[in-house]
C-alpha cells in the first residue's frame, strides 16, 4: 500500500500572505499533515529559504512548499493538474463541514489584509466558510487553515472504514 503522503491528496495554498508568522505556521502545519503548501506571490514579506529559516522555521525541509510567481503562474498549474478550486470565504454560504472534499482540491485562502481579488472569487470550483458568531470579522488565518485542513483530512485519510 502506497504511502498517505504519496497518495494524491489536497494542497494548502496562500493568496499572496501579509505575515511571515502566519505562513511558517501553515508550513509546519503541511510539513507535519504532509500536505503540500503554495504560495501565490507577491508575499508581504521575504519567502526566501534563508528568511524562513531565519524566522524559526526548521520545518521547512520537511515542508513542500510551491511558490508561484503570480496568480496567472497558479492558476495555469492548477488548471493543467486538473485540480478543483475550493475557496474559503467569509462571503460564502456552505459550512466547510458540510461539504465533501476530494484529494484532487486546492483549499485557496487569502491574504490576511483584503481577502482574494472577485476574479478568484469566480474561478471557485467551490466557495465555503468557517461559521462564527455575529459580529466576529475573520479567524487567525493559520487557525483557519488548521480546521479546514483537519477537516479535509479527517473526511479522506482518517475517517473510519464502513
Amino acid at each position: 500500500m502506497a504511502q498517505p503522503d504519496l497518495l494524491p491528496q489536497p494542497s494548502i495554498a496562500l493568496f499572496q500572505p501579509d505575515i511571515a508568522g502566519n505562513t511558517g505556521t501553515i508550513l509546519r502545519l503541511g510539513a507535519c499533515l504532509g500536505l503540500p503548501v503554495e504560495v501565490i506571490g507577491p508575499a508581504g514579506f521575504d519567502l526566501s529559504d534563508r528568511a524562513l529559516r531565519r524566522a524559526g522555521m526548521d520545518y521547512l525541509e520537511m515542508s513542500r512548499l510551491v511558490r508561484h510567481v503570480d496568480l496567472a503562474a497558479f492558476q495555469t498549474a492548477r488548471q493543467s493538474a486538473a485540480r478543483r478550486l475550493v475557496l474559503l470565504t467569509t462571503k460564502a454560504e456552505t459550512n466547510y463541514t458540510n461539504f465533501t472534499f476530494s484529494a484532487q482540491d486546492t483549499l485557496l485562502f487569502g491574504r490576511e489584509s483584503a481577502g482574494v481579488p472577485d476574479s478568484l472569487h469566480e474561478a471557485a470550483d467551490a466557495r465555503l466558510t468557517i461559521p462564527m458568531q455575529p459580529g466576529a470579522r475573520s479567524l487567525n488565518l493559520a487557525v483557519s487553515v488548521a480546521m479546514v485542513a483537519g477537516e479535509a483530512l479527517r473526511q479522506l485519510r482518517w475517517a473510519p472504514a464502513r
